[in-house]
């Protein structure tokens, strides 16, 4: 099984919300599955954003999921469509790289940023997703904040993201899992074998 047959695999059996079909075929339409999930930091490779998600996922049910008190459809929502933002984020270009050993310049292809919505990062994922199927309160609060600290509204001195993670532990446990992911897991990423 693939990535990607993986994900649809774990939505189909988790996820089963009014809207969650339509927005899954939607989100076919998309390039989440192909499109890296950064520039140049982590999982910044054709499939990245497909990748980081699957990993996302798999550190909260390892780690977070607690079976009396958490819900499966609710961690596999924030864990896989957390970075929903970054669909049809990125674009491919080329641009000159010397070769080091032959000393040439050669065309390699690179990602950039071309953000036709600029919402935020959260907040897009939420609206998003919102156009198809309704979250819960916890499900928005840990979209919006899984970013943590990272965040430019958390940056700017506002005091919602301590009560957003005091209010509701999946924000927490959806941050934390995204840490582990982007720090640990996927640092060395560089391509995914479908």
């Amino acid at each position: 099984m693939d990535y990607k047959e993986r994900f649809i695999e774990i939505y189909k059996n988790n996820i089963k919300r009014s809207g969650a079909n339509e927005f899954l075929d939607w989100l076919c339409k998309t390039d989440f599955f192909t499109a890296p999930a950064s520039t140049r930091y982590h999982c910044a490779c054709e499939g990245g954003l497909l990748l980081h998600s699957l990993s996302v996922y798999d550190v909260m049910m390892e780690k977070h999921f607690e079976e009396q008190v958490d819900n499966r459809e609710s961690f596999a929502i924030c864990a896989l469509l957390h970075d929903l933002c970054k669909a049809q984020f990125y674009k491919v270009s080329t641009r000159n790289v010397k070769n080091e050993q032959t000393g040439n310049w050669e065309k390699q292809p690179y990602f950039y940023i071309e953000d036709m919505f600029p919402y935020g990062h959260g907040e897009k994922s939420v609206y998003l997703i919102e156009r198809f199927m309704r979250l819960k309160p916890n499900e928005a609060m840990a979209i919006r904040w899984h970013m943590g600290g990272f965040d430019d509204t958390a940056k700017s001195g506002g005091f919602s993201i301590s009560t957003a993670y005091d209010k509701y532990p999946l924000a927490v446990k959806l941050h934390l899992s995204d840490l582990e992911s982007t720090y640990l897991r996927e640092k060395n990423t560089s391509a995914v074998n479908n």
